[in-house]
């Protein structure tokens, strides 16, 4: 276990939410049969409002309700909705044990197969809580004044919108400027993003607790422009070149918001962290083992 994770108290479970992505198949079907085994296990259960309705429970909660009265949230679905989650709850984290109702789900601790075992795990505090840096991105008009201010736990992605066009953006590291990137986009992603679609374009694959960022341009035009890694202490900043219309950001996938002549984007490590629940067992080097298919004789 990495110095950034502790284990929760083998006190008795404070009370569990569940969120579930409505469209998978069996949400409905886990989400009952999870409600009825954790409160056989003396837990109190609250759902999401819509998850609730799936499962045909009378009372649902908001995302802030939930962060407000649950202890541990278990997500089923896949890391969209980890994602979705964690951008509805705000400031409001609590730690998430996701179940894998989709295909690769770096983030997620269980396939539904095995989701028993989360009500196994959350009862019997058997499980750990691996600490995720965030990403906190704000999106300054040039006036100075803030437009967005989003918290994302994979990544930033600034391009030219839907259609695929070269931006040109250039980035600083602090005070220093780096370059002027020439690219498809750009990506500034956290350790637990670097999994996602930084590692899709060509970016490098982090431990979740490097202390560090990743930027990395998406099919650069200049052949010599590669992903670099960067210290979280560093901020960095990316501006659009003027004369470049629809440039747009995307936090996390949610978006895209219209980046304006002469904006900037802030990008720096929040002040929050998400407690991400894993079974002890479960180490990244595993995880990676077994979501990319690695093998070989070491393995």
């Amino acid at each position: 276990m990495d110095s950034k994770s502790h284990r929760p108290s083998g006190r008795p479970p404070g009370p569990v939410g569940l969120v579930a992505h409505s469209e998978k198949p069996k949400a409905a079907e886990i989400l009952r049969l999870l409600a009825a085994q954790l409160r056989a296990c003396g837990a109190e259960v609250w759902m999401e409002a819509e998850s609730a309705r799936l499962a045909g429970e009378p009372h649902g909660l908001t995302y802030a309700q939930l962060g407000e009265r649950c202890a541990i949230l278990l997500v089923l679905g896949g890391d969209g909705t980890i994602l979705k989650v964690v951008q509805e709850l705000g400031e409001a984290l609590r730690p998430i044990f996701g179940i894998n109702l989709g295909s690769l789900g770096f983030l997620t601790c269980v396939s539904s197969e095995n989701a028993l075992e989360a009500v196994e795990a959350v009862c019997a505090s058997r499980y750990v809580l691996s600490l995720r840096a965030l990403l906190e991105v704000t999106l300054e008009r040039e006036d100075g004044t803030v437009a967005l201010r989003r918290t994302a736990l994979n990544d930033a992605v600034i391009s030219r919108g839907a259609v695929s066009r070269l931006v040109k953006l250039d980035t600083w590291i602090g005070s220093d400027s780096l370059t002027q990137f020439n690219a498809d986009g750009l990506i500034v992603a956290t350790p637990t993003g670097s999994t996602a679609y930084s590692l899709s374009a060509g970016g490098p694959i982090l431990s979740p607790t490097a202390g560090v960022f990743v930027v990395t341009p998406v099919c650069p035009h200049v052949l010599t422009n590669r992903s670099l890694v960067v210290s979280d202490s560093e901020e960095i900043i990316v501006r659009p070149v003027h004369g470049q219309p629809d440039v747009v950001l995307t936090v996390d996938g949610t978006g895209p918001e219209p980046v304006r002549e002469g904006d900037r984007i802030r990008l720096r490590k929040s002040n929050l962290e998400l407690p991400l629940a894993m079974l002890p067992e479960l180490s990244f080097c595993e995880v990676l083992r077994e979501k990319l298919k690695w093998s070989g004789s070491a393995v």
